[in-house]
């Protein structure tokens, strides 16, 4: 899973800079099957939301289309509360943690253990849970954003909403389209 910012408008940057007005721009947060390169879960959000926050509803909304054996993530999802979800729902996590991580349990078993397992040996950890599968989220936004544009069209959020999910509809069918992705 990964997140990544689409503009609200595709206004040029002189006019923003000539009216002074910033428009922001969207957090479109996604959950990708690595085998099959599909978008199984998203969230829209506005800017300030951070990735950690959108584990547990991204998790939760992929468990509905498929089973979730594994979840791979950058450390914005480095966080006790997201380590612990994963472990009650039986999830392995492949999420990785700071350097500077504490070794202590401090209520979350499940994170003490990826930081021993991390900070002992991190590309033994990074062989055994794939975590170079992360690519396909990132690629995943590199398709949307070079097909469809960087930005949304829509002026209200419902809509844009709709327009994001619109545009993970057709990258999931171009992407089941593709023989090269079958499984």
């Amino acid at each position: 899973m990964d997140a990544s910012g689409v503009k609200v408008s595709d206004r040029g940057e002189w006019m923003q800079a000539k009216w002074r007005r910033r428009r922001g721009f969207l957090k479109i947060h996604i959950a990708v099957d690595v085998r099959t390169r599909q978008i199984v879960a998203m969230e829209v959000t506005d800017e300030g939301t951070g990735d950690g926050r959108m584990l547990v509803p991204l998790v939760t909304q992929a468990r509905r289309r498929c089973n979730v054996a594994r979840v791979l993530g950058d450390g914005a999802y480095d966080s006790r509360l997201n380590f612990s979800f994963l472990a009650a729902k039986g999830i392995e996590a492949g999420i990785r943690v700071r350097r500077n991580s504490s070794r202590r349990a401090r209520g979350c078993h499940a994170r003490k253990m990826a930081v021993m397992e991390q900070l002992g040996d991190p590309e033994a950890w990074k062989r055994r849970v794939g975590y170079g599968g992360r690519w396909m989220a990132e690629t995943a936004f590199s398709v949307i954003k070079r097909v469809f544009g960087e930005y949304v069209m829509a002026r209200s959020f419902s809509n844009m909403v709709r327009e994001m999910m619109l545009k993970a509809s057709l990258y999931n069918l171009f992407m089941s389209l593709n023989p090269a992705t079958q499984v």
